[in-house]
């Protein structure tokens, strides 16, 4: 009996997506709730379940097509699995026949591991050269993502792909002066990414303030404290924790930093929600983490990880994103010493973290090597004016270089 596989429901005010990637192909047996495609949605990718075990009979779109909410995607020949076996014994007889050159191509050209490469993946395997079927996948249900392979390239010195075809176009491209280009559409999360981020600028009054911060006493209680935390909370002790109790404290003192503009009317809100900024293989997501004012250092560390972890799987959800009142993004990790971070609306105040580096200082008269981060706050000008943002961005500031100020309350 065949059976109609549909988009399930996205989300709140979501009501199509992308196919951006398909897990199975006509012929190839799928399992109860095993995902046959992978759906690219404003926010997240979702994969699309089977409801029924069997055989992929029909896909009714392409990657790249656009789908609404119950549409049909693809049909699949309910209870057919032996003739899927029998199918793919069939495959692999013919593929015994074609000889030794061809058997050795195989594992990187026809192995069910390049059945199920997205097209990032695909093309970070063929830059890098090397094996798909060597590497193992940290992505859900064991599938490569573009860090597997870019890991991969690294611990092998980034040295090219045994085969002796694939290194040739590259000293003929360089003897000749070649330049290539390469045109990729945009995914669907990079456009909405693009369009948020242009219509913050067009809509709202942006400015930046700055501080600098001395981060000596937090690095101090981290190297104090870190194994204890660690064996007590088993979660490693970070800084994000520090920045999101300290913002915790800045938006009670300053209201107008947590709140947002709608219509003629202002929303202030008596919770602070952080939208925590996390590098996910299709592009940057903000999941929130829920009543941080109520939440301690081990809690928040806890949804931190996860969320990262998350992230690289794409399992990160459409729940994980709603809301947020306050967004944190840190830039430091990749090495930026400063920037001026754009809101994500309809918040209106982003804090910008950056890289901890040595700098001298004056101390009490005296020069000192401490060190030091610079921390940026972007804020709507139209709701928050300058005093509020400095004194905000003064209130995280005085937190982290005197932790004891989360502890009372300061």
């Amino acid at each position: 009996m065949a059976t109609e596989i549909k988009v399930p429901t996205l989300g709140e005010s979501v009501a199509e997506g992308t196919i951006g990637e398909w897990l199975k192909q006509p012929g190839d047996a799928v399992a109860v709730d095993e995902p046959i495609a992978s759906l690219e949605t404003d926010k997240v990718a979702v994969e699309v379940p089977s409801p029924v075990a069997g055989v992929i009979q029909e896909l009714k779109a392409e990657v790249g097509d656009t789908v609404e909410v119950g549409a049909v995607i693809a049909i699949v020949e309910e209870g057919a699995t032996g003739a899927a076996k029998g199918e793919e014994a069939g495959r692999k007889e013919q593929q015994a026949d074609k000889g030794e050159e061809k058997r050795e191509e195989a594992p990187a050209a026809g192995g069910d591991a390049s059945q199920t490469l997205s097209p990032a993946v695909r093309r970070a395997v063929l830059e890098h050269g090397v094996d798909p079927t060597t590497i193992k996948g940290t992505g859900k249900d064991g599938r490569l993502t573009k860090e597997d392979v870019i890991a991969a390239a690294k611990a092998k010195g980034d040295s090219p792909a045994p085969s002796t075809s694939a290194p040739a176009p590259a000293p003929a491209a360089a003897a000749t002066g070649e330049r290539r280009e390469e045109r990729v559409k945009m995914t669907r999360m990079r456009q909405t990414i693009a369009k948020r981020l242009k219509g913050a600028q067009e809509n709202a009054a942006l400015l930046t303030t700055f501080n600098d911060v001395d981060m000596t006493a937090v690095i101090e209680a981290r190297t104090k404290y870190k194994d204890l935390f660690a064996k007590k909370h088993d979660i490693r002790l970070g800084f994000m924790g520090f920045f999101a109790k300290a913002a915790c404290l800045a938006l009670k003192d300053v209201p107008a930093v947590n709140a947002y503009i709608e219509g003629d009317e202002i929303v202030y809100h008596d919770y602070v929600d952080i939208s925590v900024a996390v590098s996910a293989p299709n592009g940057l997501v903000v999941p929130v983490i829920r009543d941080a004012q109520d939440k301690g250092f081990a809690q928040i560390e806890k949804d931190i990880a996860d969320f990262g972890k998350r992230a690289k799987e794409g399992t990160l959800t459409m729940e994980d994103m709603k809301g947020g009142t306050f967004t944190i993004s840190n830039g430091g990790v990749f090495g930026s010493l400063m920037s001026t971070p754009i809101i994500n609306p309809p918040q209106s105040a982003v804090l910008g973290l950056h890289r901890i580096e040595d700098r001298p200082v004056a101390i009490n008269g005296q020069v000192e090597i401490r060190p030091m981060m610079y921390i940026a706050l972007s804020y709507d000008h139209r709701l928050i004016d300058g005093r509020e943002a400095v004194t905000a961005l003064k209130i995280i500031k005085e937190a982290i270089e005197d932790p004891t100020r989360m502890l009372i309350d300061l």
